[in-house]
């Protein structure tokens, strides 16, 4: 987010806060960098997941460098503006987009589900099943099949 929001700052001729805002970016990809090589290297079962070799991992990392020396280069010809020493606030709500999203809340309970009917579940106490005996199997007797042999004279007849 860092990264993205240093490239926003730079198009909008802010770019001491950009450089600001990529420092930060870089900082916690180092972090996710340590943490995802740590984690493509533990023992265990199922798949060995390598987040670190994914696509958009790598190519976070160059994009983050790549600004970052495009930020300071400018900087220091054209725009000389003094980097902050915090970086500048994530703007965390988006403004833009087609729809608001609606929060998601539980329905209310109906008033039949009670303690009791939830207890009547159990499935410890379900009848005894009579009719799960299989049937015997009927004996299947082999059919005569005719003999059926090629003709010539089908009727049948290609124009």
């Amino acid at each position: 987010a860092y990264c993205y929001h240093g490239q926003t700052l730079l198009a909008s001729d802010k770019c001491g806060e950009a450089i600001r805002s990529l420092q930060e970016s870089e900082k916690f990809f180092t972090k996710a960098e340590a943490l995802c090589k740590e984690y493509g290297e533990t023992k265990g079962p199922g798949t060995t997941a390598k987040p670190s070799g994914h696509l958009f991992f790598r190519k976070l990392g160059s994009l983050i460098k790549n600004t970052l020396e495009k930020c300071q280069r400018e900087n220091g010809f054209i725009y000389f503006q003094k980097v902050p020493a915090e970086a500048p606030q994530l703007e965390l709500k988006a403004n833009y987009g087609l729809v608001e999203p609606v929060p998601f809340e539980f329905p209310a309970l109906n008033t039949h589900w009670t303690p009791e009917t939830v207890a009547a579940f159990d499935l410890t106490k379900r009848p005894k099943e009579d009719t799960a005996k299989p049937k015997p199997d009927e004996e299947v007797k082999p059919l005569k099949e005719p003999n059926i042999k090629p003709q010539k004279d089908s009727g049948c007849q290609i124009s």
